[in-house]
């Protein structure tokens, strides 16, 4: 695999500013839909390696009591 050029100054700082904003340019919402989407996808990987997700469910949660 060939090795990344490297970009010295100002050029590397635009490159870096450019991928920045492009990051922070994705709404917050959208960004947790695909978190969640990936986190849906690995629970369903039956060979899934490491501590397991504990499950959670609606029913358990209680209200808030401060409400």
């Amino acid at each position: 695999m060939k090795a990344p050029e490297m970009i010295e100054g100002p050029e590397a700082y635009q490159h870096f500013e450019n991928a920045m904003r492009a990051a922070l340019a994705v709404p917050r919402a959208v960004v947790l839909q695909r978190i969640e989407a990936q986190r849906k996808q690995a629970d369903l990987n039956p060979r899934k390696r490491g501590p397991k997700r504990k499950v959670t469910s609606s029913a358990s949660v209680s209200p808030d009591p401060a409400v």
